[in-house]
C-alpha cells in the first residue's frame, strides 16, 4: 500500500514538472505576441528564437526555483492565498534568473518582456494549480464526498474567524454542513461574498434569512465578541428552531485554534444576562503555597473545583474529605493525572463522625480549610429534616471545633442565598452553620468566614442538567411556577469567590456576591428548549408542577438587618453579623443535636426558635 502511494507520489510530482514545462515553454513567445500586439514580425521572431536558444537553461533553474518554493509538494485541491503568494514569487525570481542568463548570454530581448513574461508566468501556473483544485472539488462533488442539502448552516461573523471556520467546513469531507449565508454587521461586507458564499445581511435579518434560505443550524464564529453582544445574538438565534453551536471565546483565534472542532453547542450559561465573573484570584492564591489544605465535601461539585484551583496554586499538601467513594475517586483520579508532583491524601469519612473527624485533624495538621460538606436538596431535606441538621449543623459544628483545637489558620464555610430567610430546613440549616461559624470565631484564633452565592450552575442536582435530561427525553420540562426566579453562577465563580474568602479572612464575615440580576426559570427553560433546536409547547411541552415544600418564588442573598460593607473587589461585598446569645445558642444546639439523633418529628419547630427568621412554608 506504501510503494503503491508512493508511486502516485512520483507520479503526480513528474505530471506537475512536464505541464509546469510546458506553461514555461510557452510563457516566452506569448510574452512575445502580446508585447507585439499579437503580430509576429521579423524583429519578434528573432527574439523567440534567443527565448528558445535560452530555454533549457531556463527550464532547469524555473523548476529548481518552483521545487524549492513547494509548488510540487502543495496539495492542490485546497489551494490557499499563500500558495499563490508562493507562486507569484517563484515566477518573479524565474523572471529575474532569465533576465540575467540572457545578458550575460547576449541574447537579445525587448526592455519590457520581462515584466511580460513575469505576468504569464504567473497566470499560466496560476491558472493550472486552480484549475486542479476546481477539478478536484467537481470530481469530489461528483464522488458524493461534498455533502450539499444536508444541513443548512448560516455562519454569524465573516471575519477572521468565520473565514477559517468555513474554509474548513467546505474543504472536510467528514461534515454534512452546507454554508448556504453569513450574517455580518459590518455594512461593507454585506453584499459581498466570502469563498463564494453571500453575506446576506446583519444580525436584524437573521430570522428572515433563515426562513429564506431554509437554515437548519446556526454557527456564531465572533470570538472577540463580548457577553452582552453574545446573549443579544442568542436572543435573536433562539426565536428561530435552529441547532446554535459557538466558538467558545478569542483565545481560540489568538491560538489559531479556529476549527469546526472547537465549535460548542450554546449552554445556557450563555444566556446569564451578565459578564462573567473575575474574581482576580491569580493574584491572591499565594497563600495556599506551602500550605496543608483540607477540603471537606472534597468529591462534590464546588469540592472538586476548589481542589482543582488549589493544586494548580502548589500547596504543601493537599488533603479530600468525602463520604461518597466515587466522587472522592473521581477527583483523586483526575489530580493524580493532571497534577502528578502534588502531594495528595483522599480520606473517605463523615463529618458527622467526632472520632474520625479529629483524628484527621490530628494526624494532618490542615492549616487552611474549606468546608464544603452538607446536603443541599431542599425538597430532600423536607423529608428528612433531621439529617439536614445532624450533617449540616453538627458536622460543621464538630468540623469548626477540630479546626480550633488543632490550630487552623483560616476556616471558610460554604454557605447558600436559601440561607436568608429561610423557608425550608436546607436554608435554615445553613443559617444555623452560618451562626456555629460567628460563634466560633469569637472564641478561637482560627479566622472563620461564610460565603454565600446562589444556585450554581452544572452542579449535581441543578436545574439545568434536569432539563436537559427532560429535552433529551422528548420532555415534558417541568417548572415548580412560571413566576419563579433565582440568582445563577457557575462553578468557576463560585469557587473563585470562595479562594477570595479564603484570601481576605479576617474572621467572623459573611462575603456575598454581587450575581447581577436574577434569572426566571421559566425563560431558562424556554431558552434552552429553543437552543435544542426545538419548539416549547410543540416539540417540547412545559409543565408547571407548583411551589415544592419549602420553596419561595425568589432568594435574596442578605438578611435586611446584617447591611452591606464594600471590599477592593467591587463585586464581593461582606455582611455584617448579626448579634446573638452565644451561651443560649451553645446550649440550643445540644438540643438540635439530641433531638436529630432521636429523628424527633419536632425539629423544625426547635429550628424555628433557634432561627427567628425562619418560617415554615405549609
Amino acid at each position: 500500500m506504501l510503494k503503491y502511494k508512493n508511486k502516485r507520489l512520483i507520479f503526480r510530482i513528474i505530471l506537475l514538472v512536464l505541464m509546469d514545462m510546458l506553461i514555461i515553454t510557452a510563457a516566452g513567445p506569448l510574452a512575445i505576441y502580446v508585447r507585439y500586439n499579437l503580430f509576429f514580425d521579423p524583429q519578434a521572431i528573432e527574439f523567440i528564437e534567443n527565448i528558445f536558444q535560452y530555454l533549457p537553461v531556463n527550464l532547469i533553474l524555473t523548476v529548481i526555483v518552483f521545487a524549492v518554493f513547494r509548488l510540487y509538494q502543495g496539495i492542490w485541491k485546497y489551494a490557499s492565498a499563500s500558495d499563490l503568494v508562493n507562486i507569484i514569487v517563484a515566477c518573479l525570481i524565474s523572471a529575474v534568473t532569465q533576465t540575467v542568463g540572457m545578458t550575460l548570454m547576449d541574447l537579445r530581448f525587448p526592455r519590457s518582456y520581462p515584466f511580460m513574461y513575469f505576468a504569464v508566468l504567473a497566470a499560466g501556473i496560476s491558472v493550472f494549480r486552480f484549475t486542479y483544485r476546481i477539478l478536484a472539488y467537481f470530481r469530489q462533488k461528483q464522488q458524493g464526498l461534498i455533502k450539499e442539502g444536508k444541513t443548512n448552516t448560516m455562519i454569524v461573523g465573516a471575519g477572521e474567524a468565520g473565514n477559517t471556520l468555513l474554509k474548513e467546513l467546505q474543504n472536510s469531507k467528514f461534515v454534512e454542513q452546507n454554508v448556504c449565508c453569513l450574517v455580518d454587521d459590518d455594512p461593507g461586507k454585506i453584499g459581498k461574498y466570502l469563498r463564494g458564499v453571500l453575506v446576506a445581511g446583519n444580525r436584524k435579518d437573521i430570522c428572515r434569512l433563515v426562513e429564506e434560505y431554509h437554515v437548519d443550524e446556526i454557527m456564531i464564529a465572533i470570538p472577540s465578541a463580548s457577553h452582552a453582544e453574545i446573549q443579544e445574538l442568542l436572543d435573536i438565534c433562539s426565536q428561530t428552531s435552529c441547532k446554535l453551536k459557538v466558538l467558545p471565546g478569542i483565545y481560540q483565534l489568538v491560538n489559531g485554534e479556529v476549527s469546526v472542532s472547537k465549535l460548542r453547542n450554546v449552554e445556557i450559561e450563555d444566556l446569564l444576562g451578565r459578564e462573567p465573573i473575575d474574581t482576580q484570584v491569580e493574584s491572591i492564591m499565594g497563600y495556599v503555597s506551602g500550605k496543608v489544605v483540607l477540603v471537606t465535601g472534597g468529591g462534590g461539585s464546588i469540592g472538586s473545583e476548589l481542589c482543582r484551583q488549589i493544586a494548580r496554586h502548589e500547596p504543601r499538601q493537599l488533603v479530600i474529605f468525602d463520604i461518597y467513594e466515587n466522587n472522592a475517586y473521581d477527583i483523586q483520579q483526575e489530580l493524580k493525572r493532571d497534577y502528578p508532583e502534588l502531594n495528595l491524601v483522599v480520606l473517605i469519612g463523615s463529618v458527622r463522625n467526632t472520632h474520625r473527624i479529629n483524628g484527621v485533624f490530628e494526624k494532618y495538621h490542615p492549616q487552611i480549610v474549606y468546608h464544603a460538606a452538607a446536603h443541599k436538596h431542599v425538597p430532600l431535606m423536607e423529608d428528612s429534616p433531621n439529617e439536614a441538621i445532624k450533617n449540616n449543623v453538627m458536622g460543621t459544628y464538630k468540623t469548626a471545633q477540630a479546626a480550633d483545637k488543632y490550630g487552623v489558620s483560616r476556616f471558610v464555610l460554604i454557605s447558600t442565598d436559601k440561607a436568608v430567610n429561610p423557608t425550608n430546613i436546607m436554608g435554615a440549616s445553613k443559617r444555623l452553620c452560618e451562626m456555629v461559624i460567628q460563634m466560633m470565631n469569637n472564641r478561637s484564633k482560627t479566622e472563620f468566614v461564610a460565603v454565600r452565592f446562589g444556585n450554581v450552575l452544572g452542579s449535581n442536582g441543578s436545574v439545568i442538567p434536569l432539563f436537559k435530561k427532560q429535552i433529551e427525553e422528548g420532555g415534558p420540562v417541568t417548572v415548580t411556577h412560571p413566576d419563579i426566579i433565582r440568582y445563577f453562577m457557575t462553578i468557576p465563580e463560585a469557587v473563585s469567590l470562595v479562594l477570595q474568602a479564603g484570601a481576605r479572612a479576617k474572621g467572623g464575615e459573611i462575603f456575598v456576591l454581587d450575581m447581577g440580576k436574577p434569572v426566571k426559570i421559566l425563560d431558562l427553560a424556554l431558552n434552552l428548549i429553543r437552543l435544542s433546536g426545538l419548539k416549547p409547547y410543540e416539540d417540547i411541552d412545559i409543565v408547571f408542577t407548583g411551589l415544592r415544600p419549602g420553596e419561595k418564588l425568589y432568594e435574596e442573598l442578605l438578611m435586611d438587618e446584617e447591611g452591606l460593607q464594600s471590599t477592593d473587589n467591587e463585586l464581593i461585598h461582606i455582611g455584617k453579623p448579626i448579634d446573638f446569645d452565644e451561651e443560649l445558642f451553645t446550649h440550643q444546639l445540644e438540643e438540635l443535636d439530641e433531638l436529630s439523633r432521636m429523628d424527633s418529628p419536632k425539629i423544625k419547630e426547635k429550628v424555628m426558635e433557634v432561627v427567628p427568621t425562619y418560617h415554615m412554608k405549609g
